[in-house]
This record gives structure tokens, C-alpha cells and sequence, in this order.
């Protein structure tokens, strides 16, 4: 028996080839009334999408790349499994790239590994420069997560400097006068840590607090054991001090570890507070205080501003793409109807034919206060 195709479910459920189109893409300009005729349709044929087909009308693979630094940095792990989420909406595959933080593997991931097998590229940069990015042509549509490294390419972030003035405002208003700034850099620079220094710097000249250059504790990475030796160096070397703001969650559970070694109580003695909101920081003992990025969100305008720029890439002129194709699949994005991108929960808007100009897309974040600096659980 023939596989059905996208005409016969037209013609079962009575409607043209384009609504049932409108209704595999979930388009929100369709009745109830016809969705629901459509997908008892699409049940009882068994219709299934050509997915191949439909990527390779369009010069596409259907596979995009996420390039993270480190996958088991659990903030990174999170990303990619909402990533993975949003892009299974678009009829995506994701195929996920370790770079190390290590520049050759970002510019090799930049350059689409030397291959036309992805088709964009989600790409968080340690390693690279401005300078690196500037030049481009001829390499996959990408958006880059983190901090701006330049104004020519899509990007997504949360506003880390904003964020860590918040968190160290915090610390401030429970009366701590000390605060340490764990994994913080004392250097100019377009980094998500130098970013949050910088936050930390300026809720502390708010407070008429002096910035001692020695309350900014260096660290070797941001993993845990790297958070537990800093904080060791620094009880080891007598530093006073009453509060950490540590630049991830990672660092912050390593501080805690060596913290409750040394009889330092928490938060009595010392309030702690991290960053990234990472599942472990809600079972560690205290629970941890920290700045929590909406993860989700992050993903989902990535996906969403790299589909778009892939469209565009592959479909320059806006073409509506041909519904009747024998072999049975189905336009793909926003094309023809209502925009999946634009208006349904306001973080892309703007959506439409042509090229775009680069988005520099800001994803809200929230202070979430816990026993490591309020003594319980709290919001």
C-alpha cells in the first residue's frame, strides 16, 4: 500500500493541500473546526511527514549544530536539552559540538567543520575574538550565546552585568560589607565573567564600598573543585570576609564544600550566592542562592533567529515553497501564512520576508534567594 500523501489527506479531510500544510506547521490562523478535521486525517491515513524531503527541496539538511565549551558544566547540559526541545518544534536535529573553550575547534565550528552538513550553528564563544567573527562570508548562518563580541552577527544573552549588581546588591541589603567575588577578573574585556565583575564593582561603589583588587579571587576553571580550592586559599591566607558572590553555580557549591571543612557557618558567618539556577544548587545543603537565567528562553530565540537566517540563506527571495510536491512533504516556516515566530510570546517579533537585521536579543533573568544567604527557602 502507498504511503499517503499530503493530497490524500486533503482529500479525506475535504480541505485544500495548504490548510493541511497550515496544520502540520501549527499555524494559529486555522480554525479549531479544521484543525481537528485535519489531524483525524492525518490519524486515520497515517500520514507522516517527509521530513527529507522537505529539507532537501530547500538545499537544507534539517540538522543544526550547538557548540558549547564544556557538556558537563551542568548550565551547558540544561541549555542543550532545551535547545534540543525547540528545535524537535521545528522539525530540527541537533548535533551538539564539545569546543573546549579551545579556539581552533570554535573557528572550525564557526566554519561549519568544514562541511555543508549543518545547516546553522548555535555557538556559545569562550575562545574567540571580534576579529574572528567579523569575516564570515561563506560559513553557516549562526548565533552566538553569551557575551557581544561584536554587532554583526545574531546573539542571545541575559544581562550578566545587570544581573551580578542585582546579586551583589543583595548580599549588600542583609548587611554584608565584605563580599568576595569568586572567579571575578580585574581587566577590561567583553567576557561573561568581566561582565559580571563589572556588576559587582558597581553595586559596590552604589554602597560607598572601596573596591579592594584583593576581594576578586582568581580561579584555574569554573568547576566545583576549582570554587572549593579558591575559597580554601583565601581562609588559608586569613582573608576576612562575609559574603561570596561566586560567577557560577559551580563555583559556588565548591565554596560551600570547603566552607562547611573549615566550620564557616552559611549564611551565618558567610552568605553565598552564585550563578545559572543548576539543579544541584537546589538539593546542595544549604540550598543556593543564585541568578537564574531563563534557560528556555535562551534556547527558544536561538532556534527562532537561526531558523529564520537559515530561511533566509536558502530562500533569499521569500518564495512561497510549492505545497503540491509529488513527493508528499510540506512547506516549512513562515512562508504563506501566519508566523510561528512572531507575536505568540513576544521574545522575537519583527518576523517577515528579507534578510533581517542582526538581533541582539536580551532573555530576562531572576534573583532566586535561598538558605545559603536568607537562612531558608524564599523567593
Amino acid at each position: 500500500m502507498a504511503r499517503p500523501r499530503i493530497k490524500d489527506v486533503a482529500r479525506h479531510a475535504g480541505v485544500s493541500e495548504k490548510t493541511v500544510s497550515n496544520v502540520i506547521n501549527d499555524y494559529a490562523h486555522v480554525s479549531d473546526r479544521t484543525r481537528t478535521v485535519v489531524r483525524a486525517s492525518i490519524e486515520q491515513l497515517g500520514y507522516r511527514v517527509n521530513l527529507a524531503g522537505r529539507h532537501l527541496r530547500k538545499g537544507r539538511t534539517g540538522i543544526i549544530a550547538l557548540v558549547v565549551p564544556e557538556l558537563d558544566i551542568p548550565y551547558f547540559a540544561e541549555l542543550a536539552r532545551h535547545v534540543i526541545r525547540e528545535a524537535e518544534k521545528c522539525s530540527l536535529t541537533v548535533l551538539i559540538h564539545q569546543s573546549g573553550a579551545d579556539r581552533a575547534h570554535e573557528l572550525a565550528a564557526l566554519a561549519g567543520f568544514g562541511s555543508t552538513f549543518v545547516d546553522g550553528i548555535i555557538l556559545s564563544p569562550l575562545a574567540l575574538t571580534a576579529d574572528d567573527l567579523r569575516d564570515r562570508a561563506g560559513f553557516p548562518p549562526t548565533v552566538l550565546l553569551g557575551e557581544l563580541l561584536e554587532e554583526g552577527a545574531d546573539h542571545v544573552a541575559i544581562d550578566n552585568e545587570r544581573a551580578a549588581r542585582e546579586a551583589t546588591r543583595h548580599l549588600i541589603s542583609l548587611g554584608r560589607r565584605t563580599v568576595l567575588a569568586v572567579g571575578g577578573i580585574d581587566a577590561p574585556g567583553l567576557g561573561t565573567a568581566e561582565a559580571r565583575t563589572r556588576g559587582y564593582r558597581a553595586a559596590l561603589a552604589e554602597a560607598g564600598i572601596a573596591h579592594d583588587p584583593a576581594a576578586l579571587v582568581p580561579v584555574d576553571s569554573f568547576r566545583m573543585p576549582a570554587g572549593a580550592r579558591a575559597v580554601a586559599r583565601v581562609l588559608r591566607d586569613g582573608v576576612r570576609f562575609d559574603a561570596l558572590l561566586c560567577l557560577n553555580d559551580q563555583l559556588a557549591l565548591g565554596a560551600l564544600r570547603t566552607l562547611y571543612e573549615h566550620g564557616v557557618r552559611v549564611p551565618e558567618d558567610v552568605a553565598v550566592i552564585g550563578f545559572d539556577d543548576v539543579e544541584g544548587g537546589r538539593f546542595s545543603v544549604p540550598t543556593l542562592s543564585t541568578v537564574a537565567p531563563d534557560k528556555a528562553a535562551v534556547a527558544k530565540v536561538a532556534v527562532q533567529l537561526l531558523r529564520r537566517r537559515i530561511e533566509e540563506a536558502t530562500d533569499p527571495d521569500g518564495a512561497e515553497p510549492d505545497s503540491t510536491n509529488p513527493d508528499g512533504g510540506d512547506p516549512e516556516g513562515a512562508r504563506g501564512g501566519a508566523d510561528p515566530d512572531a507575536g505568540r510570546d513576544g521574545v522575537v517579533d519583527g518576523a517577515g520576508p528579507g534578510v533581517q537585521s542582526p538581533q541582539d536579543r536580551i532573555v530576562a533573568h531572576r534573583l532566586v534567594l535561598r538558605e545559603s544567604t536568607e537562612g531558608h527557602e524564599g523567593h
